[in-house]
């Protein structure tokens, strides 16, 4: 990795200011221009200093300000302009972030670059509503994947994979798929009752959650008129949320759609 990279690849979090790195932080007071992200939110952008050009290259489902490729010639371009790029995403870049794919466009133009981690919706949103990704006895691993996923009526999806009663599953982006993943974990064996919970802006101000059997909780979520972007977790340890965020300090959340018992 090169002592001064071109491009900086950094994680913002999910959303909580306090939980962006160090390394974040310094990338910002140095840079020259932050070509950000949609969820990156409006507290993060807020400590990016004055005179550093700010670029939205924000993606919303079905809607692009600037489409992947176009974001890629724009960072070369930028790198190669002798400018000191951080190009800013939500969560960790290498987490469906798409960080993959611009970190091998950098190499493929042999611009040299920097990947800065962030801490990952999965972690970071679930353990600040009191929800662990893992607990002995309850589950013994995590399974990560996007909602996008479900998209295609084409997608072969093994759903017996994902209906493990030992792992925890965490669905990125699930609003417009819940009741997909609903009836395709129900219909692989797990049971109608396992915990599950809908989370919106997670860490943030406008933070909702929403807990439920997983075959309640695609109409609790309607009923609470949850808004994108929304994570999804199926598992027992999410029963443990109830005990962990009351007793640990977190915020109490009034939310109406509690139906575990």
């Amino acid at each position: 990795m090169p002592e001064k990279a071109s491009v900086a690849l950094v994680g913002a979090g999910p959303g909580d200011p306090e939980l962006l790195t160090l390394k974040a932080l310094r990338h910002f007071q140095t840079a020259d221009v932050v070509v950000y992200d949609r969820l990156v939110s409006a507290a993060i952008l807020a400590l990016i200093p004055p005179g550093v050009q700010r670029i939205c290259a924000g993606k919303a489902p079905g809607e692009h300000l600037l489409a992947q490729d176009a974001i890629n010639a724009l960072l070369v371009r930028l790198a190669r302009a002798g400018r000191r790029v951080v190009r800013l995403k939500g969560g960790d870049p290498y987490v469906f972030g798409r960080g993959g794919e611009e970190a091998l466009h950098l190499v493929a133009h042999g611009v040299p670059f920097e990947v800065v981690p962030g801490i990952t919706a999965a972690s970071g949103v679930l353990a600040a509503a009191g929800i662990p990704l893992t607990h002995r006895g309850m589950a013994t691993g995590v399974r990560l994947i996007t909602g996008h996923t479900c998209e295609s009526d084409d997608l072969d999806i093994d759903w017996r994979t994902l209906a493990d009663p030992a792992t925890t599953l965490v669905v990125y982006m699930a609003l417009a798929s819940l009741a997909r993943f609903r009836d395709g974990l129900i219909g692989a064996g797990l049971a109608p009752s396992t915990p599950a919970v809908a989370i919106a802006s997670g860490t943030q101000p406008g933070e909702q959650i929403c807990r439920a059997t997983l075959a309640d909780l695609p109409a609790a979520v309607e009923a609470a008129g949850l808004t994108a972007p929304v994570l999804l977790a199926v598992g027992s340890v999410v029963a443990l949320g109830d005990i962990l965020a009351a007793k640990s300090g977190l915020r109490e959340e009034a939310d109406a759609c509690r139906q575990l018992g």
